[in-house]
């Protein structure tokens, strides 16, 4: 039964998330991220990671899809369509996704990492406190650069949107 619902939500991820690549219209694509997120969420359900699982829902379909359809709704969406969709510019993307989706492809299939096992249980009550340990004492490095590289891609951002004097 988990698998099933596994494969279940595993499909409709890579189905919406092939749907944000795809689509013309940005606003579409920040929704079929926002659904992709939601099924990894569901994912982590079935994981029995519910910490997780509110962690996804709470920061990356709520705060960053608000920021993404914040710089969407801000940017003239027109303008950067007609600049980013140049004729003849997609076939070589395509042929260098084919390639990485079969290089991803043989090297799951060839690695023992992701034969069948059964999970590994923490022993202990205090997941959460653990968790903020490891974040903030053993990976507080990548912490901080990655919030340093959001915080670059909303000054970009709005340095985009910004309207031109004169």
């Amino acid at each position: 039964m988990d698998q099933g619902f596994f494969l279940l939500f595993a499909t409709v991820s890579v189905i919406t998330a092939l749907t944000m690549v795809l689509a013309r219209n940005p606003v579409h694509s920040a929704l079929a991220l926002m659904a992709c997120f939601l099924q990894v969420s569901a994912i982590f359900v079935l994981l029995e990671a519910p910490l997780l699982a509110v962690i996804q829902i709470f920061v990356y379909v709520g705060a960053i899809m608000v920021l993404f359809l914040f710089v969407i709704m801000m940017i003239d969406v027109r303008e950067a369509v007609l600049q980013r969709f140049l004729p003849g510019g997609n076939l070589p993307a395509l042929v260098l996704l084919v390639l990485l989706g079969v290089e991803i492809l043989v090297l799951v299939l060839w690695s023992d990492r992701f034969s069948v096992m059964q999970p590994v249980t923490i022993s202990g009550g205090d997941d959460v406190r653990q968790l903020g340990t490891a974040l903030f004492a053993d990976y507080l490095l990548p912490f901080e650069t990655a919030s340093v590289i959001l915080l670059a891609a909303l000054v970009g951002a709005i340095m985009l949107a910004r309207k031109e004097q004169g």
